[in-house]
């Protein structure tokens, strides 16, 4: 932030008011994990930097390695979240209706909970919040090679702020051409998800 004279704030929100909390002022953008596929026509977007994936988080003891194996069982996924969405989607329909059940819940924490106490096999997530709870916690816990969809992240703003978007944007594109960019990705393990 000190490339602008900024003060980084971070504030965490009910993701059912990210909405108002943009449009109010309350928030100057979302930059964590705000996935712009499919909503490229509601916010302001700086360029995409980072492609995630959905996957499915299992114990590595499981059993569970393919779609196939997690017809019947319960999976969990976030509100709202991009998972739940791409489990919704048309193309993923039989999947979704293989499982016995879809077990939406708040948070991620929440997910990991269950999935440690067998409420439920799996957790459909993206897969960069995956690998930090992975690391995070005690357990030893499997992504599947099989991918729900992919997706792109984008710093998303109220749409009417393209001021503050094209400033940021600036910023993104100056940390790309010194490297600094690179560095970050790195530091957080990230270099196979960035766009160059």
């Amino acid at each position: 932030m000190h490339r602008n004279d900024w003060e980084l704030v971070k504030q965490p929100i009910d993701w059912d008011t990210k909405d108002m909390e943009l449009n109010s002022g309350t928030i100057s953008c979302i930059w964590n994990g705000f996935t712009m596929n499919g909503r490229e026509d509601e916010y302001a977007w700086t360029d995409p930097y980072v492609d995630n994936s959905q996957v499915f988080v299992v114990k590595s003891d499981s059993g569970i390695a393919s779609f196939a194996d997690l017809a019947g069982k319960s999976v969990a996924v976030q509100t709202d979240s991009s998972a739940e969405a791409a489990l919704k989607e048309d193309d993923n329909k039989d999947l979704l209706d293989s499982f016995k059940e879809l077990v939406v819940v708040a948070d991620y924490n929440t997910a990991f909970m269950n999935l440690d106490s067998d409420a439920v096999n799996a957790i459909a997530m993206d897969i960069g919040v995956a690998k930090y709870q992975m690391e995070s916690r005690d357990g030893s816990y499997t992504i599947l090679d099989d991918v729900l969809s992919a997706e792109q992240y984008a710093v998303g703003f109220a749409k009417s702020n393209t001021e503050l978007r094209d400033k940021v944007q600036k910023t993104l594109n100056d940390m790309r051409d010194d490297g600094t960019f690179q560095k970050i990705a790195e530091k957080w393990d990230l270099t196979d998800s960035i766009i160059q």
